[in-house]
């Protein structure tokens, strides 16, 4: 077996193939589409490269035939935020077989140290967390867009090496049209009357506004959460230009105080109940299959892939009266047409988020998991800190 860095484009469309090869004739496979991953990769498209280093490889067996690959990289704004400088890595794909595996992995930590690395994180992604971060633990059905997919060994492959669980990410699932509790309602009605506090939904004509709004929420509740740093205004204006060709206006909520923006709750329609046709190919036949099974309403799923208050306003029961608002439209099926939602991964070192997703009647539908290996053995593992 031998490791071949990717530095063709050979090499790099043999790194889109493998894993469509890896699970021919798993049902519940659904490629990514290629240019989410190639994304990735670019240098020109990907904003971690400005702070930050990648190496990616393939291996193969004594033939030369692909039985694995892999990605190695440092973010350097995240990395020295742990008690060991941490490294990634990530697309870890691989045959039923230790000793493959051992080489794809021991040439991401042998590169790493090479790095300053003192420890890497695993299987996550040279970009945010909300894809193609954790590995697959439980429920191996159809992913979610930009979700991991793994057969169930890939467990036994990283813990037989030596990686150890960092932290487990669940997904909660709702049946939309389920009721709130006449309990939850009564709690969520009074900041849901309260002058002060008003709820709107997204509408795309203002997406300027709804981007800097957004991005003045996330770095007041979420840049005291590990390795997660401060979000500019361009970075924010780029995430909504990327969404709004898919964003449906009517799930997605903003709350306010005063008028000062206080809270989010961000849901888009399921894109892999469309993708799943396309091929991972979003060529001219592959966007008319995408129109044709949206048109003919194939996408029954609505994914929650942000929610965050304020710090100054948490606890109080906002959550509560921010469902109550959403609800009145989310559950109206003259205005929306959705029959489930998922809620994008909460870590368990977030037990508050979890509440909230239980309190609203979701349940864990599937588990991820972020591991850590730690280059020297010796050292004490700790799992990820819980925030207060």
């Amino acid at each position: 077996m031998q490791l071949q860095e990717v530095v063709t484009p050979g090499h790099a469309r043999e790194f889109l193939a493998f894993p469509v090869r890896l699970y021919q004739g798993d049902p519940h496979y659904v490629r990514p589409l290629d240019r989410d991953i190639e994304t990735v990769f670019d240098k020109q498209k990907n904003k971690y490269f400005r702070h930050g280093q990648l190496v990616r490889w393939l291996l193969l067996d004594a033939s030369g035939k692909t039985i694995g690959r892999v990605a190695a990289f440092v973010n350097e704004r995240t990395a020295n935020t742990f008690a060991q400088p941490t490294g990634g890595m990530g697309f870890f794909e691989c045959v039923d077989n230790q000793a493959a595996a051992n080489m794809l992995l021991d040439g991401c930590r042998e590169w790493l140290q090479a790095q300053g690395m003192q420890a890497m994180d695993g299987p996550i992604n040279f970009g945010d967390r909300d894809q193609w971060w954790g590995l697959l633990l439980d429920n191996f059905g159809s992913p979610l867009y930009t979700q991991n997919y793994n057969p169930p060994y890939y467990r036994q492959l990283l813990e037989n090496y030596g990686f150890q669980l960092y932290f487990n990410q669940y997904t909660y699932f709702r049946d939309v049209a389920a009721p709130l509790t006449p309990e939850y309602q009564e709690k969520a009605a009074v900041l849901f009357n309260d002058p002060n506090y008003s709820f709107e939904h997204l509408r795309v004509k203002n997406l300027a506004k709804y981007a800097e709004d957004f991005r003045q929420i996330y770095n007041k509740a979420w840049v005291k959460h590990d390795g997660v740093k401060e979000m500019a205004p361009e970075q924010a204006a780029n995430i909504m230009r990327k969404l709004r060709p898919i964003i449906d206006e009517k799930i997605c909520w903003f709350a306010y105080h005063h008028g000062e923006p206080v809270g989010f709750f961000i849901a888009l329609p399921e894109l892999n109940e469309l993708f799943r046709y396309v091929g991972g190919n979003l060529n001219w036949w592959g966007k008319a299959k995408f129109a044709w099974h949206r048109w003919r309403g194939a996408v029954r799923t609505m994914t929650g892939i942000a929610f965050g208050i304020v710090p100054d306003h948490q606890r109080k029961g906002l959550e509560m009266a921010f469902i109550l608002a959403a609800s009145k439209t989310v559950q109206d099926t003259s205005k929306v047409h959705y029959e489930d939602f998922v809620m994008n991964w909460i870590g368990d070192f977030n037990p508050k988020m979890m509440r909230v997703a239980e309190t609203i009647g979701g349940e864990i539908w599937r588990t991820h998991g972020t591991f850590r290996y730690l280059f020297d053995r010796s050292q004490p593992f700790e799992r990820a800190p819980v925030i207060d």
